[in-house]
């Protein structure tokens, strides 16, 4: 008796082979995941791990389109590793219908020079190609309205990737806010001939600005002009801030000066001359215009070259400082010298630090002084 029921438990313990990892991954999810969905994506290379932890709802659904969204993909000149990268970072693109995708192909392509460049807005967007069919119309009716103010296809292009959400609502809303930009553009004293240059301008540089409300814009000119900005000052910011007038408002802006003036010691005159050379400062919160104030002054910097070259404040502490030990580095006294050498973008600032250094190490040459000659 004893004997028999060892056995029995030798055999009820036998030790059990362990499934390879990815297997053991499938297994625990074949209840509820449309396998033909996950053997395609694993085909793919995808990361499967990766959309079940961020999107692992996807995996639920049927019906899927997996290979049926990879040809597409494929056809349009897509490698593999960049069909993988997009199913990982976007999912749910196999849930849409090919006869939807086609349909999303056709209205892309009608602003998109190429299907090489559209793939490389898909990858970067995927979300803003594989949308909802409900959208259909809506995107038509914008795309066609676009094409009518003459912007550059790029330009449509940027939108529709950047800014899907201005696409997929009714054509109105954004016939609305153009005309409001184009309103105040002409109000201040803006020329017919450009406009078309300044629009394309505005929407590349922000493409959420035709999701504000139009009232935002008016707002912030008011209040403005309230503050002593003439019509061409008001003009000159329109077109330097771009899309971002639309991110500012009244309230912000109210603090924001305020501070600024109180920490320069300047006079209202004097704070709008800063303003139009820096309209940057009109959105900077007081929190990170102290920072950058406390990190310019640290370095040596006084208040009186910050208001001269202003721009300077719209670079980090971080780069400044980096910037200052680079040019002290080189001999460069950043507390007696233009700041000028501070400003721009990291390629900016290479070149303006590339001339320092050739003036540094290049012989003065002094045409008058004899030349020296062999005995």
């Amino acid at each position: 008796m004893l004997r028999s029921i060892a056995t029995f438990l030798c055999l009820r313990c036998q030790p059990v082979t362990a499934l390879p990892l990815h297997l053991r991954s499938r297994a625990t999810h074949s209840v509820a995941e449309n396998q033909q969905t996950v053997e395609a994506l694993y085909d793919l290379s995808v990361d499967i791990q990766k959309v079940r932890k961020l999107k692992g709802w996807v995996l639920l659904q049927s019906p899927a389109y997996t290979k049926e969204v990879a040809e597409l993909l494929k056809n349009m000149g897509a490698s593999g590793p960049i069909i993988a990268h997009i199913l990982t970072s976007h999912p749910e693109a196999v849930l849409c219908n090919p006869e939807q995708i086609y349909t999303q192909k056709e209205l892309w392509m009608s602003v998109c020079p190429n299907q090489r460049e559209l793939v490389g807005v898909i990858e970067k967007f995927p979300a803003s190609f594989f949308t909802s069919s409900s959208h259909h119309d809506n995107q038509r009716n914008n795309i066609s309205y676009f094409q009518s103010l003459n912007l550059n296809k790029r330009v449509i292009t940027k939108l529709m990737a950047s800014a899907p959400q201005s696409f997929s609502r009714p054509v109105e809303q954004n016939e609305l806010m153009v005309h409001t930009l184009q309103q105040a553009y002409q109000e201040l004293g803006g020329e017919e001939a450009n406009m078309k240059i300044w629009l394309q301008k505005l929407l590349s540089q922000n493409p959420f600005v035709l999701l504000k409300p139009p009232e935002v814009l008016r707002e912030n000119f008011l209040f403005l002009r309230d503050k002593g900005f003439s019509t061409p000052q008001l003009l000159h910011l329109l077109s330097r801030l771009k899309g971002f007038v639309t991110e500012l408002n009244p309230d912000s802006m109210r603090r924001t000066l305020l501070y600024s003036q109180d920490t320069i010691g300047c006079s209202e005159t004097e704070l709008r001359d800063i303003i139009l050379r820096c309209p940057a400062l009109l959105y900077y919160p007081e929190s990170t215009l102290a920072e950058r104030f406390e990190g310019l002054l640290s370095a040596g910097i006084s208040m009186c070259q910050i208001t001269a070259t202003p721009t300077v404040l719209e670079l980090t502490t971080q780069i400044v400082n980096y910037r200052v030990q680079q040019l002290k580095a080189r001999g460069y006294d950043i507390r007696t010298g233009s700041l000028e050498v501070l400003n721009g973008t990291k390629k900016d600032f290479e070149m303006s630090f590339g001339k320092l250094q050739l003036r540094r190490e290049r012989p003065l040459f002094n045409p008058v002084a004899p030349l020296k000659a062999d005995d």
